[in-house]
């Protein structure tokens, strides 16, 4: 089925005009889209009002965030040489680590002086008693509803959550099910958010569903142990320590690049698509949506970076020249 839709795709790009072509990018010998770098749009989409709020909260700038994570990046030598090490291991470009990391800490959070205060806000949570439920029904009950009985079919943990995260999309988000009115809220806020809301942590500000979700494939390349619901200590360890986070991270935006290149698009050349898909997550879905639009030749034929990866795009050049400063 991935090789028929890979060859429509193909075909949809030879009808094109050569101005089109131009504008979807090039077709692979193997018959992925080249999504081309740069932005799609002229000017930087909107930001979301909570990014302001926050910021304005503050009593900061998207500017000086921004400056203080590119002085961060400068003065963290080790930190850029562990970024570059851990880029070679998922085998991407380290400028997608940077942008990750640039992104959340100029429109999410605020940079602080050194990685060192990560690691002592890692060990506040070690000694946590806390647990991942909804209503007071642990995730890893309510997972085994007959509604998720498919996703034990998934393959690795990013296919079984990502499954996961549909099911409670399609069949209890905002919904009453025997007798239980669910919230109109994510999957990542029903389950994976026991201290308040909004909760992503450390300095790649990763949220325990993302984690669990490239766990398998941490676990293969970089030998961590698998992250369960059961152990949510050893969750907040990994995604709180910064030599653990920056893993991830690359873990995050390798699994990106795979999702879009089994639905027939190789993003691993723009690292503004790869930053706006570590701000929204859903790589599979959003993947699955923009082939089905592309193919039918109605929708758009290209990932478009949001205000975050647009950043990113648009910053390139300077941000390739932090990972000159790391030894």
């Amino acid at each position: 089925m991935i090789a028929l839709q890979r060859f429509l795709l193909v075909l949809l790009l030879a009808a094109l005009s050569w101005s089109d072509a131009l504008m979807v990018g090039t077709a692979h010998a193997s018959g992925l889209v080249a999504v081309p770098p740069g932005n799609r749009s002229e000017t930087q989409p909107p930001i979301p009002d909570a990014s302001a709020t926050r910021t304005h909260a503050f009593k900061t700038t998207y500017a000086e965030k921004y400056e203080k994570i590119v002085a961060l990046l400068k003065r963290e030598k080790r930190l850029v040489a562990h970024i570059k090490q851990v880029a070679a291991a998922y085998d991407i470009d380290p400028i997608h680590i940077v942008g990750a990391l640039v992104g959340e800490h100029t429109y999410n959070v605020t940079a602080v002086g050194s990685v060192q205060t990560y690691y002592v806000k890692a060990l506040s949570y070690s000694g946590l008693d806390f647990a991942f439920r909804y209503k007071g029904v642990p995730v890893q009950t309510f997972v085994q509803r007959p509604e998720f009985a498919a996703c034990a079919e998934a393959k690795d943990s990013a296919a079984l959550w990502s499954c996961r995260d549909k099911v409670w999309v399609e069949h209890f988000r905002g919904k009453s099910v025997d007798g239980v009115a669910y919230e109109a809220m994510t999957f990542q806020q029903a389950f994976f958010q026991p201290f308040f809301a909004g909760q992503t942590f450390g300095l790649g500000q990763i949220s325990p569903l993302t984690a669990l979700e490239v766990t398998d494939l941490v676990n293969r390349v970089s030998g961590y142990d698998k992250l369960t619901p059961d152990h949510p200590q050893a969750i907040y360890r990994d995604v709180m320590d910064p030599d653990r986070s920056i893993v991830y991270i690359a873990a995050i935006v390798r699994d990106a690049i795979d999702a879009y290149k089994q639905e027939g698009f190789d993003i691993s050349g723009n690292p503004g698509v790869t930053a706006t898909l570590y701000n929204v997550g859903q790589p599979r879905q959003r993947a699955a949506d923009l082939r089905a639009a592309a193919a039918s030749g109605k929708g758009r034929k290209l990932p478009v970076e949001n205000y975050y990866g647009w950043l990113v795009n648009d910053k390139l050049d300077e941000l390739r020249s932090l990972l000159d400063s790391g030894s």
